[in-house]
C-alpha cells in the first residue's frame, strides 16, 4: 500500500524547482575575439532593449575567439535585438538556440561513491524518461567522489549550479563537514536525498531512502510537475 502522506494535490512544490514559464525568452550564441570588454559591449546593447540577463557562460575559448551564451527574459523585440549585436564591429556571428532550460531543464546531482552512484542513476534515469515522454524535462548528472573535504565542496557547488533542483547523496559513509554543506544548500533551495548511510548526513536530509534505485525514482518524483509526490509531505522520513 502506498503512504497517503506521500501524495498531495498537485500545487506548486518549492520555488526553486517549479518556477514559472520564463515570458519572451530568448538564447542567444554569440562569437566574437576573446579579449577584454568583450562582456561589456554586449551587455551595453542587451541593457539599452531592457532585456534581463537570466544567465551566461562562455562556452569556447580557442584560436583568440570566443562563444558566448546569453539566456534573457522579457525581450520586446527578438529580431532587432538580434540585428543590434550583429553589427557591432567585435561580433563575428549571433545564432538563436533553445535555452538550456527547455533542453535540459531541471537538474538533479547525484554524488558519492560509484557504486552507489550507479543505482540511484538506474533509478532517476529511468524515471526521469517516464516524465520527460510528456513533456517535463529533467536531466541526471554524476559525480563520483571519496573523501570529506572533496564531498563537501561538491555539496556546495550545487548550489551555484544552473537549474539544479536537488542533490542525491550516494554512500556508504558521510558526515561531519559534508553534513553541514548539505544544511547550507537545503537552505538555498535545493532538495536533499540521502541513502540510508552511517554517518550524520541523513539527520541533515530532506529525505531517506535505503534502496538507491528507489532514491532516485523518489527524487525524480519530488521535482516533477509531473508527478504528485510532495516531498514536504515526507520530510525527514526514512524509507
Amino acid at each position: 500500500m502506498r503512504p497517503y502522506a506521500c501524495y498531495a494535490p498537485a500545487v506548486s512544490k518549492h520555488p526553486r524547482e517549479l518556477a514559472e514559464p520564463i515570458q519572451d525568452e530568448v538564447a542567444l550564441l554569440v562569437r566574437a575575439p576573446d579579449e577584454p570588454g568583450i562582456l561589456h559591449r554586449l551587455t551595453g546593447v542587451i541593457w539599452e532593449h531592457r532585456a534581463n540577463i537570466t544567465y551566461v557562460d562562455i562556452t569556447e575559448r580557442r584560436e583568440g575567439q570566443t562563444a558566448i551564451y546569453f539566456e534573457l527574459e522579457a525581450v520586446a523585440d527578438r529580431a532587432a535585438l538580434v540585428g543590434d549585436l550583429a553589427v557591432l564591429p567585435i561580433v563575428g556571428e549571433v545564432e538563436e538556440a533553445p535555452s538550456f532550460r527547455k533542453i535540459y531543464g531541471k537538474r538533479i546531482i547525484v554524488i558519492g561513491g560509484g557504486a552507489q552512484v550507479g543505482q540511484v542513476v538506474i533509478g532517476a534515469a529511468s524515471e526521469a524518461d517516464r516524465h520527460n515522454i510528456r513533456g517535463e524535462r529533467i536531466s541526471v548528472d554524476t559525480i563520483p567522489l571519496v573523501g570529506e573535504a572533496n564531498l563537501a565542496a561538491a555539496v556546495r557547488a550545487v548550489a551555484r549550479l544552473p537549474r539544479a533542483a536537488a542533490l542525491i547523496l550516494a554512500g556508504a559513509l558521510m558526515g561531519g563537514e559534508i553534513a553541514e554543506a548539505v544544511r547550507e544548500v537545503r537552505e538555498k533551495g535545493v532538495i536533499v536525498v540521502s541513502l540510508n548511510m552511517a554517518g550524520s548526513v541523513p539527520e541533515a536530509a530532506d529525505l531517506v531512502v535505503s534502496d538507491p534505485v528507489q532514491a532516485g525514482v523518489m527524487t525524480v518524483m519530488a521535482i516533477a510537475e509531473t508527478a504528485r509526490f510532495d516531498v514536504r509531505r515526507v520530510r525527514g522520513r526514512t524509507f
